[in-house]
């Protein structure tokens, strides 16, 4: 009997059976149909649910029973077969009917039975649910039970379970898109053979592995011919030998176990159109009507190089780990200290040959036994174990070996935990040295050591009174020399004018005081740089105009000197990372040597060029005399007055130590060469820096926040007292965006107090490394001055150090700000400084307490 006959209802079958007999065979007839109802209402392979006209279930046969997991008891007169089926189902059903017939139906049990009521023939697939809440598809057919007046008393839903055929339908599905996938994957080469081995299809995968278009093979070319000829031969001799029969060379090699009927998987070398190779893993079936002949060949390859390539990989790691293994065997056995690893409980696991020699015992009587069976303290050297396991690692933890022979050595021992790749504790890994003559040098040491530091603290003592003392000489003589230049200063430019005669006493007094200057400057600098105390600024520097700040300075003095002097012409702007006012003592110290030492109406040549991207070089070259080799070695020594000699020129030699260490201070280097007779070139060199830069309007938003500026808010004056142009005209063009700033400038520590006292501004702005006095002691000055002791100040210096800026902000600063600056944090610091000054606190006591 079909499914579709088994899915008839009863009355169906009723109907069927009456509607073909005569009034004289209806006794037989009724016979007929009641086996048959009788059969479907007790079969369990169908569910049999009848109904009332309500859909409350009077009927559930034993099939439903089975397919459903309920008792008869538990539904009947309880629920409708709307309660067993799936809701979301019975919603899309009646939205779908709704639709179909016009009319709008109810999801429930009006879904389910709505066709039979209205006497059409309804089949539907529908899940139904189980006691236990699991769920199957069901074939249903439903059928409106009638009495003789034709009025509806009921429905009969007799139903199958669908789930075997679902399952079939998926397999199938997934068959034929495996099917599918396999020969239209690009990813696979599917070739299909005639019985003779001919091409019959090549897909898509085939085509791309092997450069071939189908058209190109089919019909034409087996797949030994795009197969390693050599390979193909290879494997018939191999098969041959297997199999114990004579196979050819060709495609008879690549397809006879599959002739067979056995799996054949094998590895195979393609050659593709254009020549080039690559390994293949092909999978060999045979193809076969229904009687079970072969009628072609199916090889179906995957590309194969990764995989190989892999295998190469692991290959050469293997041998890199061989390689490794045999390295670190050879660092342990070469090494001169005794080399040993325990596990955690102290049991040696590895020696080498040195710690055999140790212990007079072999590497197999070593392993496997206690650590500590091997020193003369045993408990001592079980502590070592333990404290490597808890501190992780020990040094210079004595303990004495002792060996099988009796001989004792003391031996320094170093160890560290070891973990495997999981980071697991796998033990411990030691070196013990002998230390056995080094702890009779230490003896010999020991009783050297208190004179040897005795000696070292009086020379160290000797030193800084060396440094002390020429520090307070240079500033002992400073004071009386500002009254003596001071004065002749005064002299030189009072009223009456001085007399030709006076004049030139005045002269040589400013001209000797002058010198004595520079000198007491140079040997300060020295005292401050041997005891560390030299301070520097390290910031971009512009070289152009550096340069011409020099030579402004030095050109009165070659001119007098009846000496040329060039400098170079720059193209663009040139950047160095150094301290502007040491720098130009460099130069200047460089330059004037250079007209100190030259010939008569001699020349000076500076010049400039980069080394690199990182390093800039400034020459000087004279044309002086030049210095021989021997001289030459001796530059930049300390007092040494080369040139001098025949005590014509003056001076103290110590002004190229000076540069020296000034450049070095700067990151840079100092040296020179020379020729007798052709004069010499000094040179230094300082790292590039870039610009600085003013960030746009659109790149920092934050700069141009007015952080607490109140609508219509007087102009705030903000002076700024710095040494350096660019760091100058930076924050110039950053106020002059804010409309609400005025900016004034000073370019050193005494002119920006006497500002500060003219123009009161509302905050200062003050650098910390100024010629002449520097920013804190201007801002010592400024709080002791009851006109400026209100106005808040605010550092901004390269000095970044944290000590620098502890030490600016203990000095009173309002603030500390850093270079290079952030614009934003730069703008919000200036902008909290002018509200906290509008906000009108009591500013003379803020500078008391900060």
């Amino acid at each position: 009997m079909s499914e579709k006959t088994l899915s008839f209802t009863t009355q169906n079958a009723v109907v069927a059976v009456a509607e073909g007999i005569t009034e004289v065979g209806r006794q037989e007839a009724l016979l007929i149909t009641g086996a048959l109802q009788n059969a479907i209402l007790n079969s369990a392979n169908f569910s049999s649910i009848a109904t009332d006209a309500k859909g409350v279930i009077q009927l559930f046969n034993v099939g439903a029973e089975r397919m459903l997991g309920y008792k008869a008891s538990d539904v009947v007169n309880k629920i409708t077969p709307a309660d067993i089926s799936d809701p979301r189902e019975l919603i899309v059903r009646a939205k779908a009917l709704s639709l179909e017939l016009e009319t709008a139906i109810q999801p429930g049990f009006e879904a389910l039975v709505f066709k039979a009521s209205r006497g059409i023939e309804d089949i539907y697939e529908l899940t139904y649910i189980r006691k236990d809440g699991s769920r199957f598809p069901a074939v249903v057919s439903v059928t409106a039970l009638r009495d003789a007046q034709n009025t509806i008393i009921g429905y009969l839903l007799i139903g199958t379970d669908n789930t075997a055929r679902k399952q079939a339908e998926e397999a199938l599905l997934k068959a034929g898109a495996l099917q599918s996938a396999i020969f239209n994957s690009a990813n696979f080469s599917s070739i299909a053979t005639d019985a003779k081995g001919v091409i019959q299809i090549f897909n898509v995968g085939a085509e791309r592995m092997l450069g071939y278009a189908a058209a190109d093979v089919m019909n034409k070319i087996t797949p030994a011919d795009i197969s390693d000829p050599k390979e193909v031969i290879l494997r018939a001799q191999t098969l041959s030998s297997e199999l114990g029969t004579q196979i050819e060379p060709g495609f008879e090699a690549l397809v006879f176990k599959a002739s067979r009927g056995i799996e054949d998987i094998y590895e195979l070398t393609y050659i593709r159109k254009d020549g080039s190779r690559f390994p293949a893993v092909v999978s060999v079936t045979a193809l076969r009507d229904a009687q079970s002949t072969i009628i072609g060949y199916l090889l179906i390859g995957t590309d194969n190089t990764a995989r190989k390539q892999v295998e190469a990989q692991q290959k050469l790691l293997d041998q890199r780990l061989r390689d490794q293994q045999f390295y670190t065997r050879s660092l342990i056995e070469s090494n001169i200290d005794a080399i040993m690893t325990t596990d955690p409980q102290g049991i040696i696991s590895d020696v080498n040959k040195q710690m055999e020699a140790l212990t007079g015992c072999t590497r197999d009587e070593l392993i496997g036994a206690p650590f500590k069976d091997y020193f003369t303290d045993p408990d001592r050297a079980g502590a070592a174990i333990n404290l490597v396991l808890r501190e992780k690692k020990i040094t210079n933890y004595e303990l004495t070996a002792c060996s099988r022979e009796g001989r004792e050595t003391v031996v320094s021992f170093n160890a560290t935990t070891f973990y495997d790749r999981e980071r697991r504790l796998q033990g411990v890994f030691a070196a013990a040295r002998d230390i056995t003559e080094r702890k009779l040098l230490d003896q010999v040491l020991h009783e050297n050591n208190l004179e040897l530091e005795s000696a070292r603290a009086v020379a160290e003592k000797a030193n800084l009174a060396k440094s002390d003392f020429l520090s307070s000489m240079s500033h002992e003589l400073r004071s009386p020399l500002n009254a003596i230049l001071g004065f002749a200063q005064l002299m030189e430019s009072g009223q009456p004018l001085p007399t030709p005669s006076q004049k030139g006493s005045i002269d040589q007094i400013l001209q000797a005081g002058w010198y004595l200057l520079e000198l007491i400057n140079e040997i300060l600098d020295l005292a401050l740089i041997e005891s560390g105390k030299l301070s520097l600024s390290l910031e971009p520097i512009s070289l152009p105009e550096l340069l011409l700040d020099c030579q402004a300075m030095i050109e009165p003095q070659a001119q007098k000197s009846g000496i040329r002097i060039s400098f170079p012409q720059f193209d663009g702007p040139y950047f160095v990372k150094a301290d502007r006012t040491r720098m130009k003592q460099v130069l200047v110290n460089l330059l004037t040597n250079a007209i100190k030492y030259n010939r008569p109406s001699g020349t000076v040549e500076v010049t400039c060029h980069a080394l690199d991207a990182q390093r800039l070089r400034i020459s000087v070259k004279d044309s002086g005399e030049g210095l021989s080799a021997e001289k030459l070695a001796q530059l930049f020594q300390p007092f040494n007055r080369l040139g001098q000699e025949d005590g014509t020129e003056e001076g103290t030699g110590i002004g190229l130590v000076v540069s020296k260490r000034l450049v070095e201070l700067m990151d840079g280097a100092i040296g020179a060469q020379s020729t007798v007779g052709a004069g010499s070139v000094f040179w230094f060199e300082l790292n590039q820096a870039a610009a600085l830069q003013v960030p746009a309007l659109d790149e920092e938003p934050v700069a141009l926040v007015q952080a607490g500026v109140p609508e219509g808010a007087a102009l705030c004056t903000l002076l700024y007292v710095e040494d350096n142009l660019a760091n100058m005209q930076l924050v110039e063009q950053l106020v002059a965006r804010r409309p609400d700033m005025r900016l004034l400038r000073a370019g050193d520590g005494v002119s920006g107090i006497a500002m500060a006292r003219i123009h009161q501004p509302d905050v200062i702005l003050m650098d910390i490394n100024l010629p002449g006095i520097s920013g804190i002691q201007a801002l010592k000055i400024l709080r002791e001055d009851p006109a400026t002791r209100h106005i808040p100040v605010l550092a901004l210096s390269a000095n970044a150090m944290p000590r620098d800026i502890e030490k600016g902000l203990e000095a009173g600063f309002f603030r500390y700000l850093t270079k290079p600056i952030k614009v934003g944090e730069f703008m919000l610091a200036l902008d909290t400084t002018f509200a906290f000054v509008r906000s009108g606190p009591d500013h003379a006591a803020l500078g008391e307490s900060v």
